[in-house]
């Protein structure tokens, strides 16, 4: 897949794939490591899945008050804390994406902001060529509930179809590399999400998640024709390579990258790093 420009880059392409909650979080972990030591690093997009269904907590939220462990165990659903920032997403029916590359290159650079807006623009693009009209936010549309749940309300230059968040995204630097990944919902069960939060009342829960509907869709609640996770995941590829004048190298991960996988996944599944809080 080719950009435009004459003088063109070349990223990393992991197709979807689909892994277990914490092998998700370990595999950007992983990517983010062995660029940060490479002399040469080449940034990397990435799409995946999530079987079983989890749910994932942003790193600063606090387990034991807002998740639902018994509710989760008894819908069969998995827990993962994630290195990134932000609340609490239901990985069910998705496609995420991954970027990860030099917080200093042209494509991505600049503040969280900033590189929020670059990568927005080539989600955007994906969309629109498929006829979907999304935008992006310019922060803060509507007031915030206070729920624990991600997709409550749109920041700066997240995607949203007539107002309501489409895409949430989350993003961390470290060791001089950005990570960003995100939930592009193609079906979403809001329902679900809320019974495996706490929330005060029950009164309290329900009055939120009739609020949190206002606020969040997925593709199936805003557009009428069915779209396939393949022809979306093939969209927003060109859209990445129009947008920023990439060209994409379809690749998997290295020997390098699978040797660090059983230590990396190892603290995505313990207690001590998903209850840590």
């Amino acid at each position: 897949m080719k950009g435009k420009g004459d003088s063109m880059t070349s990223w990393r392409y992991l197709p979807y794939a689909v892994f277990k909650g914490a092998e998700n979080m370990a595999i950007d972990e992983v990517l983010l490591k062995t660029m940060a030591q490479a002399p040469a690093p080449q940034p990397v997009l990435r799409f995946y899945g999530w079987h079983p269904a989890t749910l994932s907590l942003g790193y600063a939220q606090s387990y034991d008050k807002e998740v639902n462990e018994e509710a989760c165990r008894a819908e069969g659903i998995d827990i993962v804390r994630r290195p990134t920032g932000g609340r609490a997403v239901l990985h069910q029916y998705e496609l995420t994406y991954s970027v990860i590359a030099p917080e200093q290159d042209p494509q991505v650079s600049g503040t969280v902001t900033e590189s929020y807006l670059k990568i927005s623009k080539a989600l955007v693009a994906g969309f629109q060529a498929l006829g979907i009209p999304a935008e992006m936010s310019l922060g803060g549309l509507g007031k915030a509930t206070g729920t624990a749940a991600c997709f409550d309300a749109p920041s700066w230059y997240e995607l949203v179809v007539q107002g309501r968040k489409l895409v949430g995204s989350a993003q961390m630097r470290k060791e001089g590399m950005l990570l960003q990944h995100g939930s592009i919902l193609l079906h979403f069960d809001a329902d679900l999400l809320f019974r495996l939060l706490k929330f005060p009342t029950q009164e309290m829960r329900e009055r939120l998640l009739q609020g949190f509907k206002a606020k969040a869709c997925a593709l199936d609640g805003v557009w009428p024709r069915p779209i396939e996770r393949e022809e979306l995941e093939r969209e927003i590829c060109r859209g990445f390579c129009s947008v920023m004048g990439i060209e994409l190298i379809p690749s998997q991960l290295t020997a390098e990258e699978k040797s660090l996988m059983p230590e990396t996944s190892s603290k995505y599944l313990s207690d001590g790093w998903t209850k840590k809080r």
